[in-house]
């Protein structure tokens, strides 16, 4: 059995041609079973989860990278995010009656708009337009880095009922002649990668029967998990920018305040008093 839940990054030796590799089982399998998902949404989703950890090895900094898409389409929201520590999660949310049989991107999300969102943990967000004119999530991110980033990528995703995967080459800025015909035959190897060779191999033994004849190094494997990062202080936040007369409107109404989070079913309730603190600093008895 293959490992699961690991992240790797390799590079070809001596060249600007670099790759990246991930594997999701048990962290997958938590977020898939937060919710019914229709066999297309899933796939969608596991791609989505292993392009999030793909893309997040590309920043340099502590933070995260998300990839959303919502609009008009019987999948109306899809998001996936991914930090500095390999921490994932992720959630769709669809139509049902208008998910059945086999959909295409385009199919699922309509004329929905889709981003990349990177938040470093100092600094400022970024967030960058994912093109969608290509017919898979794959190309719309190749297209994403040949247009924003000038970088050349192929990605390759993958998801089942059992799990996802995915595989990251990129051209870094710099290369020579040597390594445009380097990148011309890695990217040809790739592109013959098959569904459960990536879903099933060890990253050493697929790399070894994608690229024999390279010589390729790769760095030490890192775990991926299934984190969400809400807290009951991040709730409280939420609820501050909702707004003070809204929350008294509610606590009015209902007499506490219930919140759930969409990523991991966690449930937190507020009261009177923890209103009362957060809009005034101080507790009344």
């Amino acid at each position: 059995m293959a490992s699961r839940d690991q992240f790797q990054r390799f590079i070809f030796e001596d060249s600007q041609v670099r790759g990246a590799w991930v594997q999701l089982g048990e962290s997958y399998q938590t977020i898939i079973g937060q919710a019914p998902y229709p066999e297309s949404v899933r796939q969608l989703l596991g791609e989505s989860l292993a392009a999030s950890v793909l893309l997040s090895s590309t920043l340099k900094f502590h933070g995260s990278l998300s990839l959303q898409a919502a609009g008009e389409g019987p999948l109306t929201t899809l998001m996936t995010e991914c930090t500095h520590n390999r921490h994932i999660r992720g959630i769709a949310r669809f139509e049902e009656q208008a998910i059945s049989g086999d959909k295409n991107l385009h199919e699922l999300l309509g004329q929905s708009r889709m981003a990349i969102t990177i938040t470093p943990e100092q600094g400022h967000r970024y967030q960058g337009v994912v093109p969608r004119e290509a017919d898979t999530l794959a190309g719309c991110l190749e297209e994403y880095f040949e247009r924003s980033e000038q970088i050349a990528t192929r990605l390759f995703l993958f998801a089942n009922d059992e799990g996802a995967a995915g595989l990251l080459l990129q051209r870094l800025p710099g290369h020579t002649e040597e390594d445009d015909e380097l990148w011309n035959r890695v990217e040809h190897l790739a592109s013959t990668v098959q569904a459960d060779e990536l879903l099933q191999l060890d990253s050493e033994t697929l790399l070894h029967r994608l690229f024999h004849e390279e010589t390729v190094r790769l760095f030490e494997p890192e775990p991926v998990a299934f984190h969400c990062s809400c807290s009951r202080e991040r709730t409280l936040a939420a609820l501050e920018s909702v707004g003070r007369d809204e929350c008294y409107s509610i606590l009015d109404e209902q007499g506490s305040i219930t919140m759930d989070c969409q990523f991991c079913h966690a449930n937190y309730q507020f009261d009177r008093n923890d209103i009362d603190h957060l809009f005034t600093g101080h507790t009344l008895h």
